[in-house]
């Protein structure tokens, strides 16, 4: 076996441990609120959010075609296996950073920020490598780094934000009508009540949390293999494989991602997930606002909702940003006063620094390869 070919099965494996942590790392953002709302306990809630990763993991590649074609100019830099592999060492090593630390940061951004810091270093510091914008007459056809990292990154917690507390809103105005209205409609809209219907809402509002994770997040790593299999195709490392390794042969043109990534990510993914993540759970469903299941309902409901609409577009954005701002969205719909800007501002901070944290490990990793000649040429 050649170099070229152990470098890109390494960087295929890396990935797939990338997906496996960002599956425990990320489904506490899927199953906090949950588990928060003691509705479900927290094995049960892993399990349903495993199961749920897994499916949406199956379900459409916009946002792995976004990764493996819209973000970085392959005519300025060869995207080599050594470049991904720093790429995903960078995400992998700030994900880790902020679980130990408990902060819900973004693995999605660490991602990108990692596959931008290495793409820019490979080229030299040549910052013509990433693919700034290529607008499009319809929008939502728009590529590069402004419109599916950057608006997105910005818009999307705010749509969580004000959903949640539009969602939230409708809630409780609908049950403070119920409750004016007196007679059997009072009595169903007390909180026994409301507590014992949402109960049961929020194990279908959490399932669709978790399936609206699988099919924005997974997606990211899949991008990632293909986009080395579509490098080593060109390169000729795919020339001459054994009978052993033929699958990896793209079965399609370049924006295509094969069956064989789609569900091997996906298994990863929901592996990673049945790990769980109980440090982030604490900082999401405990510590920013005091929930109960109608609230959960609400912020499950908000962020999966802009998680799907995300992947219809091709948008890899963060399950991390729409959670926690949902959760802050409905926290405000109830009292304004029962948030706890101490915990959102430790949040915001991770959240800012992902992007550069993230692509500075990356980027120092390809220098320093570079520098002493080792995986490029």
């Amino acid at each position: 076996m050649d170099l070229a070919l152990a470098l890109l099965l390494l960087v295929i494996l890396t990935a797939l441990v990338f997906e496996f942590i960002n599956g425990f790392h990320d489904t506490a953002n899927s199953i906090a609120t949950v588990v928060a709302t003691k509705v479900l306990s927290p094995t049960q809630a892993v399990m349903l959010a495993a199961v749920m990763n897994l499916l949406g993991a199956l379900t459409g590649t916009a946002v792995a075609k976004t990764i493996s074609s819209g973000l970085v100019d392959t005519d300025v830099v060869h995207v080599s296996s050594t470049v991904l592999i720093c790429a995903l060492i960078g995400g992998i090593i700030w994900n880790l950073i902020t679980w130990w630390r408990g902060l819900p940061s973004s693995s999605s951004h660490a991602l990108i920020g990692g596959l931008c810091g290495a793409a820019v270093a490979a080229a030299d510091n040549n910052w013509h490598a990433l693919v700034w914008s290529e607008p499009a007459e319809n929008w939502t056809k728009s590529a590069g780094l402004l419109w599916k990292v950057v608006i997105p990154m910005v818009t999307s917690p705010v749509a969580g934000f004000l959903l949640g507390v539009l969602i939230m809103g409708g809630l409780m105005a609908g049950i403070s009508s119920m409750n004016t209205a007196g007679g059997w409609l009072a009595r169903i809209s007390r909180p026994r009540w409301v507590n014992a219907v949402f109960g049961k809402a929020q194990i279908g509002s959490a399932a669709y949390m978790g399936w609206a994770h699988g099919t924005n997040d997974a997606q990211k790593t899949m991008g990632i293999i293909a986009l080395a299999i579509f490098g080593a195709q060109v390169s000729g490392t795919l020339d001459n494989l054994p009978d052993w390794l033929q699958f990896l042969h793209p079965g399609g043109g370049e924006k295509d991602i094969d069956t064989w990534i789609i569900v091997t990510c996906a298994l990863v993914m929901a592996a990673g997930t049945a790990m769980g993540g109980w440090r982030i759970i604490k900082t999401l469903g405990h510590k920013m606002v005091k929930l109960h299941p109608i609230n959960g309902f609400a912020a499950e409901t908000s962020s999966a909702t802009i998680l799907s609409v995300a992947a219809h577009f091709g948008m890899p954005v963060s399950t991390t940003h729409s959670i926690s701002t949902a959760i802050m969205g409905v926290g405000f719909a109830k009292n304004p006063r029962a948030l706890k800007f101490t915990v959102i501002e430790r949040i915001i901070w991770a959240w800012v620094l992902t992007i550069p944290a993230a692509g500075g490990i990356a980027w120092g990793l390809v220098r320093m390869l570079k520098h002493y000649g080792l995986g490029f040429q």
